[in-house]
């Protein structure tokens, strides 16, 4: 269970990212009162893990309904999950963590960038949605190891919570070198973490045929 709780943790850590998402909600708050800020980002961590969970707990009858296997969706997740490594990297500009030129022009103007872009897609984006469909997955209906998941998913978000309220201190403190030694730390971890996946699926597929 210790392992599994582990597991999940490193998981949910790695693809949440809140090191590098407190970095970018520092940015985009700058000028903005304390106040203000920490609501945001108490509004922005709830709406994130009603949709994390709704994935969770939705997303097994959503593959049904459209007729994609658990196997199939472990190998899309894998390789989705690595393309964003590649992005934690490179800093190459894929889309799955960095908002695009009308994104964050749009987050500059809004008064409140709780629900957009600070919830989706920067806590909720679609590598968390992926990976809580696919631990919730490996879960196999056992309703222990589904508590365990929410119970680390609570962990990992009250972490990004905290750390979003102290964000300009964590960018001072680590500058924007720090900041990106750590994503590229999470993005190796987050590559294997992928091609496991893609693995689970492989065996999975086989084993079913």
């Amino acid at each position: 269970m210790l392992q599994t709780a582990v597991f999940h943790f490193i998981a949910l850590f790695v693809i949440l990212d809140p090191v590098g998402t407190a970095a970018i909600f520092a940015g985009l708050t700058r000028g903005t009162s304390e106040k203000h800020r920490h609501t945001m980002a108490l509004r922005g961590v709830a709406i994130a893990g009603v949709m994390l969970l709704l994935f969770a707990f939705a997303g097994d009858f959503l593959l049904r309904a459209l007729g994609i296997g658990l196997p199939a969706f472990r190998i899309a997740g894998g390789i989705l999950l690595f393309l964003l490594a590649i992005d934690m990297l490179f800093a190459h500009r894929l889309g799955f963590q960095n908002l695009t030129e009308a994104e964050s022009k749009e987050a500059d103007k809004a008064h409140d960038i709780s629900v957009f872009p600070l919830a989706i897609p920067l806590i909720a984006g679609p590598g968390g949605l992926t990976t809580m469909v696919l631990l919730m997955g490996r879960a196999g209906g056992a309703w222990q190891a589904e508590l365990l998941l929410v119970g680390v998913l609570a962990i990992v978000l009250g972490l990004t919570l905290v750390l979003l309220f102290a964000a300009a201190r964590v960018v001072s403190v680590l500058g924007e070198i720090g900041v990106n030694v750590v994503t590229r730390v999470l993005g190796i971890l987050l590559a294997a973490l992928a091609a496991q996946y893609v693995l689970d699926g492989l065996n999975a597929g086989v084993n079913l045929g």
